[in-house]
């Protein structure tokens, strides 16, 4: 027998999820579409359900001096009208989905779901986050991209729940994010991208590139960045096909019902290549 829980506050749930495994939902907006049942009504859910989306504890966004931390549970439409949110996750977030979606997904939502074509994870990829999740007896903080580590696959204990995602404040002279789907916010991305720089001067002092739905994780490679750190501006777009070069072997998308790997291929190299010559 499937079991709900609706917990009165954080400490509550975690004692909870410390005896007993849980599906956590707070929008629930993708749990939806996982288990809808075509031959009949209601939903039948084969795990036991906890609704977070109570919990104050799971909500607001806050800042201080360098960092911004960002409530797992605050809807996507708050974190796009909020002030401290960064310019590049306001972008993203505003073609991510419809405005119904988003008075009701959750960023921690999207990050737990840990699908390679999650919009959200692209800037986060970008933007360095870090995830903070707790249990009732600890608490871990986890960078992104060790915290996703596969196809809807996240480094999270039974006992635990994501509780905060922490961003870095950072300021680039150009950041850019492009969502490629048959049409605009309520469509799942074909593949997405996004780029930073920071110049001084025309040389570079910051370069991040982040590439979604290209591979089993979304695809960041500080490695091939760093090589162009203190290069020129004209330095950097004559080494574009270098570039290119680089980022192929790890732009490995699939085929599947919304494009082919060999269309999504070519417009994420596409994607990178404008955002080197534009500059």
């Amino acid at each position: 027998m499937v079991k709900t829980s609706i917990p009165k506050n954080l400490a509550e749930a975690l004692s909870v999820l410390s005896k007993e495994k849980y599906r956590l939902v707070a929008g629930g907006t993708d749990m939806l579409v996982q288990n809808r049942n075509r031959a009949t009504l209601p939903i039948k859910y084969k795990d036991n359900v906890m609704y977070i989306a109570n919990l104050e504890e799971l909500f607001g966004i806050t800042e201080d001096e360098e960092t911004i931390y960002i409530g797992a549970c605050e809807p996507l439409e708050a974190i796009l009208e909020n002030d401290l949110t960064p310019k590049l996750l306001k972008e993203t977030i505003l073609e991510m989905a419809s405005p119904a979606i988003r008075h009701t997904g959750t960023l921690g939502g999207n990050i737990g779901n840990a699908s390679p074509a999650g919009d959200s994870l692209v800037p986060l990829y970008l933007l360095n986050a870090v995830i903070e999740v707790k249990s009732e007896t600890e608490t871990r903080r986890l960078r992104i991209q060790d915290f996703i580590q596969g196809v809807r696959k996240i480094d999270l204990a039974d006992n635990e729940l994501i509780t905060k995602i922490i961003i870095s404040k950072t300021e680039f002279t150009k950041a850019y994010f492009k969502k490629v789907g048959p049409r605009l916010s309520d469509a799942i991305s074909k593949l997405s991208f996004a780029g930073a720089i920071t110049f001084d001067n025309d040389i570079i002092l910051d370069l991040r590139f982040a590439f979604g739905a290209v591979n089993i994780t979304v695809v960041r490679r500080p490695e091939i960045e760093c090589l162009y750190i203190r290069k020129t501006k004209e330095e950097l777009k004559a080494s574009v096909n270098e570039i290119v070069e680089a980022y192929s072997k790890f732009i490995r998308p699939i085929d599947d019902q919304r494009s082919n790997k060999e269309y999504r291929k070519k417009v994420s190299i596409n994607l990178l290549k404008s955002f080197i010559e534009e500059l």
